[in-house]
């Protein structure tokens, strides 16, 4: 039985092509297809093989299984993962709802459904992929999703009035700066326990030091910035493809193809965008010692520890 280290990814996640590889593979939508007792198995491979376990299998048949046990299941608790809320759900779903939320901006009805709809799969999203093993307190949940949702609609609603008499081009971008602006409340808000009480940091062999909140708001802006990077190809680029579809006549020829079509495009953008996204930042980041809480530095001390980085997950 080959010799690998299953506790990391295949790929050297030191290099950007290393973790966009990575990425690639956990955030494939094919993923999704795979039955529940396939997935039971996939962890059942990883946990023996970690137990020191002997296994009749290839050294592609373990990463294949750990590759399946990444997609869906929780690196900090283990639990298997909400389906819509698992990185490989990203494409289908956000596809789905960005399209339409492109498609579909013109009028007050239309934006306030499909931003609540957006805003409601974030939340989901948010919490299945949260940092640490502590879970968020209902009210916590609540108050975030009426935030980022409220947030969405305002500034959609908002940016709707203002650019009124702008070029029809303009009107397109607005679903963009929605979202950009829900992420940034959504986020925080849904992860606000660990700004508070700090998320798990550890040292290069993963033995818990304790909880930082300066690792806690590092993670949240590094998720913050890749969600936005993740919208933006399929919220931007297919504007442009629309408004000259538009000025050809082409639309109010063919009134039906507007959704498809611009459900299509975020799917094609958005197949590239979410691993390569993803990827911007190691999912174990590390952290500089000296920029941690004293008491973080105190019982590096006690240890005797002479690490001057320290690892937390970022989350995604």
């Amino acid at each position: 039985m080959p010799v690998i280290n299953i506790n990391e990814p295949r790929w050297d996640q030191n290099t950007y092509w290393g973790r966009a590889k990575h990425f690639f593979t956990t955030t494939n939508p094919c993923n999704l297809l795979y039955s529940s007792s396939e997935l039971d198995k996939a962890k059942e491979i990883v946990t023996k093989y970690r137990n020191g376990e002997s296994l009749n299998l290839t050294e592609d048949e373990i990463w294949r299984a750990k590759h399946l046990y990444d997609s869906a299941f929780h690196p900090d608790t283990g639990e298997k993962m909400i389906l819509i809320g698992r990185m490989s759900a990203q494409v289908p779903m956000n596809m789905t709802i960005t399209g339409c939320m492109l498609a579909f901006y013109k009028t007050v009805p239309q934006v306030v459904f499909w931003q609540w709809i957006n805003q409601s799969f974030n939340a989901v999203v948010n919490y299945t992929n949260r940092s640490g093993d502590s879970p968020i307190p209902v009210k916590q949940l609540g108050t975030s999703y009426v935030l980022a949702t409220s947030g969405a609609l305002i500034t959609a609603l908002g940016l709707n009035s203002i650019v009124k008499s702008a070029p029809p081009l303009i009107g397109r971008f607005v679903p963009f700066c929605a979202v950009a602006a829900a992420n940034c409340v959504n986020i925080p808000m849904m992860r606000l326990k660990e700004i508070r009480e700090g998320i798990p940091v550890v040292d290069k062999n993963g033995n818990r030091v304790g909880n930082s909140q300066v690792a806690a708001k590092s993670a949240i802006t590094q998720v913050t910035m890749s969600r936005i990077g993740m919208a933006m190809p399929g919220m931007l680029i297919p504007p442009f493809i629309m408004n000259y579809l538009d000025r050809k006549g082409v639309i109010r020829k063919f009134p039906w193809i507007n959704a498809p079509l611009q459900v299509g495009l975020c799917g094609l953008f958005l197949v590239f965008a979410t691993p390569l996204c993803c990827a911007l930042f190691p999912q174990q980041s590390s952290i500089n010692v000296d920029s941690l809480e004293p008491e973080i530095r105190e019982s590096l001390n006690k240890l005797k520890l002479e690490d001057k980085c320290l690892y937390y997950n970022k989350g995604l």
